[in-house]
Parts: structure tokens; C-alpha cells; sequence
């Protein structure tokens, strides 16, 4: 039994019953299973595609699989951190081989990834403004994008050649440049052949997600700011950069990973057993270390890695970011 106060009248008994009535047993709604059928083939697929390869990689890394456990991969020899110790082990030929690739392939990423950005920055701001013929330089600038992959690399590996390429025909046959021409394709050329075709796939990327952006933001806010006295380059800096914090965020990241974990284009411009030192990216490097030498179990670590550094500038990143926009 429970007490009540009547305002009108001394304290009277309520039944406990009557004061707070049993709630009803809920019923799951019908076809609440609908959207667990619709996801499980993709997590099947994504389980079957990604997490048990990466979990098998984990654990080849670990043994010491060479091309005489092939036919038995499961009876490769466990032997721990080994891999590892000589992956890190720079005074080493296989870690000394390692730290030149990853050195390479932090230089080419930050070329790669932040000319790509400014032209693709420039190329959107430039095409933001109505004029004729926007829709022609709009779809050109995508070509690349559009392009397949490989067709758009075997093209540019054409145009390297020394002798029958287009690039040394025009520097040295038509605009007559004095010297022999060049080997692009080896020695320390190399690198800005596959900094060049990095460039050309990857800035459309980056121009498409700025020009996104771009449309997002008032035009009401640039004409204001003129009227003020703006100049077009003080736009860009105190509306234009600040509006797509968020865009360049995710896009900065995006091209980061694709960029450090590139493999297509070093395979296709450079082959898969004459790769030259200057361009011996860390994925490449990787693949070399395992399919050439036979060693999985020293090819497996290093990919894992490699995996940690990139979970782990990921994190930081993410961080700093979520940070800056909680202060912003």
C-alpha cells in the first residue's frame, strides 16, 4: 500500500496498483530481421575479403614461411618476432632496404599529395565562377580520373621512353634542348617519372572534392566580403579555407593512405623485376621482398608494419582534428 496527500483533505490509502500501473511487454515490430538479411552478405564478403586475409597475414608473419613450406604453408615454423627483429634491424640488409623505401615513399608522398591538392584547389576555385565553356574544362580536368587505371600508367611509360618517347621528342626534337636524352624510366629519374604520373591520377580526385565543396558555400558570402574591399586572395584565405575544414579533412586523409599504399603505378611503370632505387615505393618493396625472394613470413611483417605505422598516423591525425574543430 502507498500514502497520497490530498490537498483538500487528510492522507488516504491508494492501492500500490492504481498509483503505478504495470508497463506492457514490448513486441519487436514486424520484420525486424529485414535489415540483418541485407547486411550479412556484406559482412560475410567484407569478413571473407579483408578480415581474414589481414588475419592470416598476422599470422604467416609470425612463422617462417619460405618456398620450401609452400606446398605445407601450414607446417611453417613458428618462430616469433624474428621477422620483425630483421625488418627493424637497419643495420641489416633487409632493414637497411626497408628504411630506403620507406624514406622514398614519404617523400613521394608528400609531393604527391600536396601538389595534387594545390592544383586541384586552384583548378576548382578557377571554375567556380560562371563562364562559357565551364562544363568543357570541367569534364577535361576529370579525364584522368576517368581513365582506366592501367591504360592511363602503360601510356605514360610509352611517353618515358628514351628514344621513341613523346616527353624526350618535344624537350629535345622540337624545342631543340642541348644534351643526350634522358633515361626516365631508371636511376634517379626515376622518382619524378612516378611523382609526375601520380600527380596526373590523383589531382582530378582532389579537384572534384574541392569543387564539391566549393558549391556548399553562399555566394552571398564572397559579395559581401567584396564589397568590403576583399581581394580575391583574402577570400580564399578567410572564407574559402575555413568553409572546407571539413571537406579537406577527410580529403587530405583519403590521399594519404591511397598515395603511401600505391602499387599500380611503380608495377606498371617500372615492371616487376627491374625496379630502380629511386622509385621503390613500400608497397612495391614489399611485394618484391615476398614474391621474388620467397620470403612470405619476412613480406607478411613487414606489412603489418606497415599497417601499424598507417593505423597509427591515422589515429593522430584523426585526433588532432577532432581537436582543432572542438577549439575552432
Amino acid at each position: 500500500m502507498s500514502t497520497t496527500t490530498d490537498v483538500r483533505g487528510p492522507a488516504r490509502s491508494v492501492p500500490a496498483a492504481a498509483a503505478a500501473p504495470p508497463q506492457p511487454k514490448r513486441r519487436r515490430p514486424k520484420g525486424w530481421w529485414l535489415p540483418f538479411i541485407l547486411l550479412a552478405p556484406a559482412i560475410v564478403f567484407e569478413l571473407l575479403i579483408h578480415v581474414v586475409p589481414m588475419l592470416t597475414g598476422i599470422w604467416i608473419s609470425f612463422t617462417q614461411l619460405t618456398k620450401f613450406y609452400i606446398a605445407n604453408w601450414g607446417e611453417a615454423p613458428f618462430v616469433g618476432l624474428k621477422n620483425y627483429a630483421v625488418a627493424l634491424d637497419f643495420n641489416g640488409s633487409v632493414g637497411a632496404g626497408l628504411l630506403r623505401s620507406f624514406l622514398v615513399t614519404v617523400g613521394f608522398t608528400i609531393l604527391v599529395v600536396g601538389l595534387s591538392w594545390v592544383l586541384g584547389m586552384a583548378a576548382a576555385v578557377s571554375l567556380q565562377g560562371r563562364f562559357r565553356g565551364r562544363a568543357f574544362f570541367r569534364t577535361l580536368f576529370l579525364v584522368p580520373y576517368a581513365l582506366p587505371l592501367y591504360a592511363g600508367i602503360i601510356t605514360w611509360k610509352f611517353m618515358f621512353q628514351k628514344d621513341t618517347g613523346a616527353i624526350n621528342h618535344f624537350l629535345f626534337d622540337n624545342l631543340g634542348l642541348p644534351g643526350d636524352k634522358p633515361f626516365w624510366l631508371i636511376g634517379g629519374n626515376a622518382f619524378w617519372s612516378i611523382v609526375i604520373v601520380a600527380i596526373w591520377r590523383l589531382w582530378p580526385f582532389a579537384f572534384l572534392m574541392l569543387m564539391a565543396g566549393l558549391q556548399s558555400i553562399p555566394a552571398e558570402v564572397y559579395e559581401a566580403s567584396a564589397v568590403d574591399g576583399a581581394k580575391p586572395f583574402r577570400q580564399w584565405r578567410a572564407i574559402t579555407l575555413p568553409m572546407l575544414r571539413p571537406v579537406n579533412s577527410v580529403l587530405l586523409l583519403v590521399m594519404f593512405l591511397w598515395t603511401f599504399n600505391d602499387f599500380n603505378t611503380p608495377f606498371v611503370l617500372f615492371g616487376s623485376t627491374a625496379q630502380p632505387a629511386a622509385g621503390d615505393l613500400i608497397s612495391f618493396h614489399i611485394y618484391n621482398a615476398s614474391f621474388l625472394t620467397w620470403n612470405f613470413g619476412s613480406g607478411a611483417a613487414m606489412s603489418v608494419l606497415l599497417l601499424l605505422f598507417l593505423l597509427i598516423v591515422t589515429g593522430v591525425y584523426l585526433l588532432t582534428v577532432n581537436r582543432r574543430n572542438r577549439n575552432a
